[in-house]
């Protein structure tokens, strides 16, 4: 029987779907200044297997909206790194500077369950480049992702303890507040929060971390919805 979320479509859709793009902030220019995308694809493709193979392990939207073409996916483990919003703020994507917000990433230390996908080989760069230029501009890192079928080598998205965009130390209490009201120009993180939580438990991987999160969000979102409720009532 699959648990039923606290966090439902509703209560997502009391946030603004998104706002207008307020432009690149300061950390987004210098992190553009240092990495490059063709140098970071050059480095992953250099560092394919043998079978030629390039795996993506997803752990949040990339599941649920891969934004590459693949011909196979898997679900996986990975050891020493786990999600966490950590990565931020974000003062675009789904965060604004009145309300920023914190994107989800890997962090260093326990398991993450995810969903492993094999990109074609035709076109490989072309695709990669396409998948790094929606992600954060910090470079992928390589990862042993267990599977059904076996082990395969896989590049993930993390955010380094080292990184200047890394959000650590904050409770969860605190990173609720910070996501319940962050809204961008490509979503709220209600909505990503519940699309991500949602595909994870229909792929039946549960995370611990990210159900207690989306009921922190909802019982925030529940008071906003009431304080509504009651303003339109006229009380």
């Amino acid at each position: 029987m699959q648990r039923k979320m606290r966090l439902t479509r509703a209560l997502v859709d009391i946030i603004p779907e998104r706002v207008e793009d307020p432009g690149e902030s300061e950390m987004e220019r210098n992190f553009a200044a240092e990495n490059h995308p063709e140098t970071t694809a050059d480095d992953i493709i250099s560092k394919l297997p043998d079978d030629g193979d390039l795996w993506v392990f997803a752990f949040g939207s990339l599941i649920w909206k891969p934004r590459f073409p693949h011909v196979e996916k898997r679900c996986a483990t990975i050891k020493g790194w786990q999600r966490a919003f950590c990565l931020g703020p974000d003062m675009r994507y789904r965060g604004n500077p009145d309300a920023p917000g914190l994107m989800l990433s890997l962090d260093t230390g326990g398991t993450c369950e995810g969903i492993a996908y094999r990109l074609p080989t035709d076109n490989l760069r072309e695709n990669l480049l396409n998948l790094l230029a929606d992600e954060p501009p910090i470079a992928p890192v390589w990862v042993n992702a267990k599977t059904a079928q076996g082990k395969v080598w896989c590049i993930a998205h993390v955010c380094p303890r080292d990184c200047a965009a890394y959000v650590g130390g904050l409770s969860e209490a605190e990173i609720a507040e910070h996501l319940h009201l962050a809204v961008g120009m490509w979503g709220s993180m209600p909505d990503y929060l519940f699309n991500t939580v949602a595909h994870l438990e229909d792929a039946g991987i549960h995370d611990p971390y990210l159900w207690r999160m989306q009921v922190l969000v909802a019982k925030r979102l529940e008071k906003i919805g009431a304080a509504i409720t009651m303003a339109n009532s006229g009380h």
